[in-house]
């Protein structure tokens, strides 16, 4: 069990996935391997945002992440300083790095990024890898241990499609309006688990799960884990909530870690307590995801507690005050409230991108 009331300090980080587009004409562009080379390159090590970046399922994307943070002025520092690095180091290749969920505009068919893994997964998923040129954002945060990590799963998911809907950054594919304002949310939902995740009993149970998973043959042999939207870590003693789209700005980064790591908290603190986790039914999980991706936050939402259909700044303010003592434990509250206030007065990505959108660029670059 963990101590309550939950400590000050409970460590953070998040992992932004980015597009990389042709200068001109905004179509995404095979890259990859030319930033990574930029970046090698630099003079030297520049404020945070230390770590390498990282290859992703195809050569159009690349991810960064901070390094582990335990408040969210050093969240934001390396947020601010791995976007200004890879801004660099793509301009340095002739491209630019773009902040959306899905590509905007068409581009030729990819092939996946040629490592052992990602070979694996398309002989596994075929056509369903050429055509996931998504890109998230993923928050991690610290538990105690892996039971831990798996009992907060069960409290975490009502409160997903609101972390989503409060992200939604992904309304244009391929050249055209989705009518979406997660198109990103419906392209990962055909592939196997990536979903809200079921119910665990413990650890044991979850790992359970996966073995079997992987012995129907619908996850890869080695794989350490499903796709679920929030899981457990394999190696480290983290949660990971992937429900996110990348964001357009850092603003809204911090507002999901803040979001995240407060809802993370506070499921250890009724752990703690011996409070029972929520326990809707699947269906309306399933109902409240497709919702959140449907409309973001210009439309109804699913109720977290009631599963009401309610304007979505109503599932929001269930958010911000299931998290307010955990956000003031933290001294989190005044700053992760103005910015959730914020992308309900100015819309989220989704709405910005159409807002700015011609028909030559609908888009936004960093």
């Amino acid at each position: 069990m963990v101590a309550s009331p939950v400590p000050r300090g409970v460590t953070v980080g998040v992992e932004e996935e980015f597009l990389l587009v042709d200068a001109v004409d905004g179509a995404p562009v095979g890259g990859c391997g030319d930033v990574l080379a930029a970046d090698r390159a630099r003079p030297g090590p520049e404020g945070g945002a230390g770590r390498e970046f990282q290859r992703e399922l195809l050569p159009t994307m690349v991810e960064t992440a901070t390094e582990v943070c335990t408040d969210l002025a050093r969240l934001r520092a390396e947020l601010a300083a791995g976007r200004t690095r890879l801004d660099r180091a793509a301009r340095k290749a002739g491209l630019r790095p773009l902040a959306s969920g899905t590509a905007p505009m068409a581009a030729p068919a990819r092939t996946v990024t040629p490592t052992p893994h990602y070979r694996q997964m398309a002989r596994l998923y075929g056509r369903l890898t050429d055509e996931t040129e998504t890109c998230g954002c993923h928050v991690h945060v610290g538990v105690p241990d892996r039971e831990a990590a798996v009992a907060v799963l069960n409290h975490l998911r009502p409160w997903l499609p609101v972390l989503l809907a409060l992200s939604a950054n992904s309304p244009y594919h391929q050249g055209a309006d989705t009518g979406h304002a997660s198109w990103r949310t419906l392209v990962l939902a055909r592939w196997p688990t990536h979903q809200i995740p079921p119910r665990f009993t413990s650890a044991a149970h979850y790992d359970r799960t996966v073995t079997a998973l992987r012995g129907t043959g619908v996850l890869p042999a080695r794989a350490a884990n499903a796709y679920w939207l929030a899981r457990p870590s394999h190696h480290l003693p983290t949660v990971e909530v992937r429900v996110a789209d990348v964001t357009p700005s850092v603003d809204e980064a911090v507002l999901q870690a803040g979001l995240t790591r407060a809802l993370v908290t506070s499921a250890l603190d009724a752990v703690a307590r011996g409070l029972p986790a929520p326990d809707p039914p699947d269906h309306m999980l399933a109902a409240a995801l497709w919702t959140a991706a449907r409309h973001g936050l210009r439309g109804p939402a699913v109720h977290p507690v009631t599963g009401a259909r309610v304007p979505a700044a109503e599932a929001v303010r269930a958010l911000l005050s299931r998290v307010r003592p955990a956000l003031e434990a933290s001294g989190d509250a005044r700053e992760v409230a103005a910015l959730a206030e914020a992308v309900l007065a100015h819309g989220t990505g989704a709405e910005r991108q159409r807002r700015r959108a011609d028909p030559a660029t609908p888009w936004t670059v960093l």
